[in-house]
């Protein structure tokens, strides 16, 4: 896979609609071509204590953040006709739909990809099948994970080695 965008959403709380942050890489040809990182006001906009504490953001960082679909237009025309990847796709992939349906927004039917069923095919050897775990075994320094736009570089790193 030579051209995707590969994309990550970090949520404020157990819902889906949730999303607090996105990071997306988009890859053309092989080389990374351009990136994209957003807060975004969560909805519903309210912050668990266990989401905070696996990536550190509260109501603080995202009261003044822009709304969803405001967020989204400024994404959208990166990763026009691209497929998706995401690692654990479905927790992605899942957002993503539930925030256009919270928004009435017309979800353009994306093609999306997971690096973590690919990691679990072609690595089963690996303890687990989590990001950090599957890009270390890859060579690649996973910093600064759970954070979204770092954690989409990972996927990326992931999805050029095994997609």
């Amino acid at each position: 896979m030579r051209n995707f965008a590969a994309i990550d959403f970090e949520t404020a709380n157990s819902e889906r609609t949730s999303v607090c942050s996105v990071g997306i890489v988009v890859v053309r040809n092989g080389l990374l071509a351009d990136t994209f990182y957003s807060l975004i006001q969560p909805e519903p906009n309210y912050y668990t204590y266990w989401c905070t504490r696996v990536h550190g953001l509260t109501c603080a960082d995202t009261d003044d953040a822009p709304v969803f679909p405001k967020v989204w237009a400024q994404a959208e025309p990166l990763i026009e006709g691209l497929p998706l990847v995401a690692h654990n796709k479905a927790f992605d992939e899942n957002c993503l739909k539930a925030v256009f349906r919270c928004y009435q927004m017309d979800y353009p039917d994306y093609d999306f990809y997971c690096t973590c069923i690919a990691a679990r095919r072609r690595m089963p050897q690996l303890p687990n099948h989590k990001l950090d775990t599957v890009a270390a075994a890859l060579g690649y320094n996973l910093k600064n994970h759970h954070h979204a736009l770092a954690d989409a570089e990972a996927c990326a790193w992931i999805a050029q080695q095994l997609l």
